[in-house]
């Protein structure tokens, strides 16, 4: 069996809503949906009927996701009803194992066209309630937030293990001696250099904002902030010594993107040029309490794959999910210059919406490769519970 080259003809995402904000009154179906019929629609020549598949990546599926967002997406984006769609969940990867999973089947020929993508509504994700063991309990019953975080945490699980994020970004800051300082400086820079991008148009080409929403430009970036500021913010996790704070996290968000993916048979369909095509994935674990180091194995794993090394890349969109994560990911590849990585912005101004961001990135490394006319790039994020995903692109 021969394998099949994979391109990312077109990639679409929403303006990233901050928590609480103006996407906060959108469904994630509505969401998925939007990007999903809005992908399909900047394809003209290419028959909906055409897609053999729709991942999509959904970090929470608890709440109005509907537990198969994906199929929620294709109904309400108005595909016919012929077109299947799974969802998939590997926490914050999730959105990047849809185009993976997608990619895989188009490459070995399961699929010809297919579109990948992730949602996620941090606002809206609900509380849940864990069944009582017998009916009708007299005592009170505890309430969980399914917005981020372990939840009805598993008692045999080590209790180094199941610190909570922050604490784990703390820990990374601890084993690489990064300072309070050096993390604002990083965050700083994510500000000003998403700020720049929009300010130049870079983003006019793959958002689409929600109709009816008034957002056209991710809500969490602050344009004016500065490193005065950025200190008087107190750590939010450790209150002794703690170096992580709200300023130098990625916070809270909603949102949605979604990517074309075909072979050569689907490309010709389309009538348009690729932007990208798809040249090796890799996803690797590392202990929990150290999530944030997962893409350090993940990526050197996936340019091996790919035959490049870090002297090969264009770009490289490294989601932030901390200051001090993704700092501790670059003091492991002394060899990558960071003046490639995250070129028009990171999570910690545009936005983690969980189950969309790995998509976002991808679509991201696409369209800048397009934009350059040539190169490699790369795509990574950490993920809870310890893991590490990474996807190489070419042009």
């Amino acid at each position: 069996m021969s394998i099949r080259d994979v391109y990312i003809v077109d990639a679409v995402r929403t303006p990233i809503g901050k928590f609480g904000g103006a996407l906060s009154s959108v469904r994630p179906d509505d969401l998925a949906a939007h990007v999903v019929a809005s992908l399909v629609k900047r394809s003209p020549d290419l028959d909906p009927a055409r897609i053999d598949d729709v991942y999509f990546g959904d970090a929470n599926g608890a709440g109005e996701d509907n537990r198969d967002v994906a199929r929620m997406a294709v109904l309400l984006a108005g595909l016919p009803t012929s077109v299947p769609g799974v969802t998939v969940n590997r926490l914050c990867g999730s959105g990047l194992e849809a185009v993976i999973q997608a990619a895989r089947a188009i490459a070995v020929g399961d699929a010809s066209v297919a579109v990948a993508g992730g949602v996620e509504s941090m606002s809206r994700a609900p509380w849940v309630l864990q069944k009582p063991e017998r009916a009708f309990p007299a005592g009170h019953q505890q309430l969980h937030s399914t917005t981020l975080g372990w939840r009805m945490t598993n008692p045999r699980m080590p209790a180094e293990w199941t610190v909570g994020l922050g604490e784990g970004a703390e820990l990374i800051a601890d084993k690489h001696a990064l300072t309070r300082e050096h993390q604002d400086a990083f965050a700083l820079a994510s500000h000003h250099k998403a700020a720049e991008a929009w300010a130049k148009g870079l983003y006019d080409g793959e958002v689409v904002p929600y109709q009816g929403v008034d957002l056209d430009r991710d809500e969490c970036i602050r344009d004016n902030t500065s490193l005065e500021a950025l200190a008087k913010l107190k750590p939010s996790f450790r209150r002794e010594g703690g170096t992580v704070t709200a300023g130098n996290a990625s916070p809270l968000n909603d949102g949605a993107a979604a990517l074309l993916l075909v072979d050569e048979e689907g490309l010709r369909e389309t009538g348009r040029e690729p932007l990208a095509r798809i040249r090796a994935s890799t996803v690797t674990g590392i202990e929990p309490q150290l999530f944030g180091l997962g893409p350090v194995e993940a990526v050197r794993r996936a340019l091996g794959k790919a035959d490049r090394s870090f002297a090969d890349l264009t770009t490289f969109e490294l989601n932030e999910a901390f200051a001090a994560q993704s700092l501790g990911c670059l003091a492991e590849w002394p060899d990558l210059d960071p003046a490639v990585v995250n070129p028009r912005g990171g999570a910690i101004a545009i936005g983690h919406p969980l189950g969309a961001s790995g998509a976002r990135l991808a679509g991201a490394v696409a369209h800048q490769l397009a934009a350059a006319g040539s190169g490699t790039g790369l795509a990574a994020l950490c993920i809870g519970v310890g893991q590490g995903l990474a996807l190489v692109l070419e042009r």
